[in-house]
């Protein structure tokens, strides 16, 4: 008995042998002595690799408001129609301040139910009914947007909504090109310092890979319909300040020697 389990556990032992020389590839040498082990690395795993950042400070040219009409009304047909009017005026007082029907998209509408919990018969009632119409307004005249906002807060009345005003650039074609320059030139500076510290000569980039982005400026503060003062006569300041276009390199350079 012990000499046929002896046997077995030979046999297993060989098996387990054979199967570890049998992974042997040409790329790794798993079946050596841990002193003879050998990777070959992927090719682009290879050389130096650096991240450029090219950054451009520019003036927006372009503003969207995000604005609207919230309406509450105990019928859905009041509330409607209440909105309607009021959304009405206030598409004429964009129109009537240059602002092409091209750029003005509705961005959301609803009717919803307004509830409330009655604790007599401890159940939600309904109460009413909202109207909500929403649109996104592009202005291109920077300079007029403290009084196209004055004159969409007086169309709209109590019932108006300016959710955000989003600065950015309408064309940065222009600035990408100069971020670009700026991104390839701190990729080179930075791959070659590398190359320095290695004591290795610098190649040729191998692999280019490229990011952007334009950081949106959103000013604080939401209007919600408060009313305006009647001896207000000063526009309302909004400034668009500057914003950062932000472009990043990924290169990949060989190495000589």
């Amino acid at each position: 008995m012990k000499r046929n389990i002896l046997l077995a556990a030979s046999l297993a032992l060989v098996i387990a042998m054979v199967g570890l020389c049998g992974c042997t590839t040409d790329s790794t040498s798993f079946g050596r002595l841990p002193s003879s082990l050998e990777v070959n690395l992927n090719s682009q795993q290879e050389g130096i690799w650096v991240t450029g950042q090219g950054k451009v400070a520019v003036v927006p040219d372009l503003a969207t408001l995000s604005l609207g009409i919230e309406a509450q009304e105990a019928t859905v047909a009041e509330a409607q129609a209440q909105a309607a009017e009021a959304m009405d005026r206030v598409m004429t007082a964009l129109t009537d301040n240059d602002v092409e029907e091209k750029d003005i998209q509705t961005q959301y509408f609803s009717i919803r139910q307004v509830t409330k919990w009655d604790s007599d018969t401890e159940e939600e009632i309904v109460v009413g009914y909202r109207v909500t119409n929403k649109v996104n307004a592009k202005i291109r005249e920077i300079d007029k947007i403290g009084s196209i906002i004055d004159a969409v807060a007086e169309a709209g009345g109590d019932l108006t909504r300016l959710d955000s005003i989003n600065f950015s650039v309408d064309d940065p074609s222009d600035y990408y090109e100069e971020a670009r320059q700026k991104a390839m030139a701190d990729a080179k500076a930075k791959a070659e310092q590398l190359a320095g510290l290695a004591g290795v000569t610098l190649g040729k980039p191998t692999c280019i890979s490229e990011g952007m982005q334009i950081p949106p400026v959103y000013p604080r503060g939401v209007y919600e319909g408060a009313p305006i003062p009647a001896e207000a006569a000063l526009t309302t300041p909004i400034s668009p300040g500057e914003t950062e276009l932000s472009l990043t390199i990924q290169v990949a350079y060989a190495i000589l020697d």
